[in-house]
């Protein structure tokens, strides 16, 4: 446990204790472990066959035990264990995933009306975040990339358009990085096409 004392105006003393958050293991958890135990163990040979699971060498899974996040991390690559029955697992690819912005009508600074898309390409950086911040971080991405795209074309004119073309695609890009980093996604480039 850690103590922090800090002074008041008044002349006295504030302090705060931080207490490290219990990781116990509750009662329902214990039996459903041993539930799953024994039924592995009475089901062996079959068993087998559904409690290891391979994760390549670009992919990483992050297991739940009950729904909750198991102590240790993503696991991989290679084989881990899951319990039946109270083990859920999601694969996470770590491969860089590329992926087309729809056509973005966009209104320019100067009231010029133009049609732009554009190509993403992002990759994982924290499995952990992007299975636990996100629901699904590949829509997520793919519909921020489209409002990014409209909102940085918005406050150019068309010449900036036609002429600045990296420069808008590195800003792109930095702000879809910036705002996926809680996710665990990092955004690597960006290419704005016709």
């Amino acid at each position: 446990m850690d103590t922090d004392c800090l002074s008041t105006e008044s002349g006295g003393c504030e302090c705060y204790v931080d207490v490290p958050e219990a990781d116990s293991i509750g009662c329902v958890e214990v039996l459903a472990t041993v539930c799953s135990i024994v039924l592995m163990v009475l089901t062996l040979p079959i068993s087998l066959f559904l409690c290891f699971k391979v994760v390549q060498e670009y992919e990483r899974a992050v297991i739940f035990r009950l729904g909750r996040l198991r102590s240790g991390g993503a696991r991989g690559p290679g084989v881990f264990f899951v319990l039946p029955c109270i083990d859920n697992y999601c694969k996470v690819d770590l491969r860089t995933v590329s992926f087309d912005v729809p056509p973005q009508e966009v209104l320019t600074r100067d009231s010029v009306t133009v049609s732009v898309d554009a190509v993403v390409y992002y990759r994982i950086r924290d499995p952990l975040n992007a299975v636990v911040q996100v629901a699904n971080y590949s829509h997520s991405t793919r519909l921020l990339a489209a409002t990014t795209l409209r909102n940085v074309l918005g406050t150019r004119n068309l010449s900036e358009l036609l002429t600045e073309r990296e420069a808008i695609s590195h800003s792109m890009q930095v702000t879809l990085d910036e705002a996926t980093d809680p996710w665990g996604v990092q955004v690597e480039r960006v290419e704005i096409e016709d």
